[in-house]
């Protein structure tokens, strides 16, 4: 059976100084999300941007926000995030000491639910929870910075995610940030893998449209 693997550009490897320009050529282009980093300089050591940014994006930009925050007590900011526009809001396994009832506020808020796990965070804490969210972020790089080297055991960790869905009749996607290129990202999608993000693969490449139809066309035979 053919599968579609879905795409999402990470908005922090665009040119901010061009910004408009590339949320155009996402629009163009193949791109099924826009993956939005969210920053606080506690939860990572780095500092992106905030609602401000979001709520822009969200005029120009007619794909699906799909936005990972990266910061502690990400609960405090549910009904923020659904009134600038996100679409997709995912949280960290780590940073909230209640998960279950931060998916169930995602969802009242009107978005859908993601929880993302650090590389060290083993996907079995998901166990009590995989049916209940939309959508699983597996870090493959350190969180914090773009550019990282691509983490090999990922792909060890998405066969078990996988198995952890299929056990618990989940319908929640996975998705896999951080050294996504065209080296890495077959072997994630022949893993299982459904929602590829790739920052600087995407945006620092000199034909950017196609880049992510190249990544679109990675669907695979199950």
């Amino acid at each position: 059976m053919e599968r579609q693997t879905l795409v999402s550009p990470s908005l922090l490897s665009a040119d901010f100084g061009n910004l408009k320009q590339d949320l155009e050529m996402i629009n163009r282009s193949e791109a099924d999300w826009l993956h939005l980093d969210v920053m606080d300089g506690v939860f990572v050591p780095n500092i992106s941007f905030g609602f401000p940014v979001i709520k822009a994006v969200k005029k120009i930009c007619h794909k699906t926000l799909d936005t990972h925050f990266m910061i502690v007590k990400p609960e405090r900011y549910i009904d923020t995030a659904a009134k600038a526009g996100v679409d997709i809001m995912t949280v960290h396994q780590e940073a909230t000491l209640h998960l279950n009832r931060v998916v169930q506020q995602i969802h009242d808020a009107g978005m859908k639910a993601g929880v993302a796990l650090n590389p060290s965070t083993p996907v079995s804490s998901l166990e009590d929870i995989i049916a209940d969210v939309d959508l699983v972020l597996l870090m493959s790089v350190n969180p914090g910075f773009g550019g990282q080297k691509f983490i090999e055991n990922t792909i060890k960790k998405v066969h078990r995610l996988v198995r952890l869905i299929d056990e618990n009749q989940s319908k929640a996607l996975i998705e896999v940030d951080g050294g996504v290129n065209n080296k890495t990202a077959p072997r994630l999608v022949a893993a299982g893998v459904n929602v590829l993000v790739s920052g600087s693969y995407v945006f620092k490449a000199e034909k950017p449209e196609e880049i992510i139809r190249g990544l679109k066309e990675l669907g695979v035979r199950r």
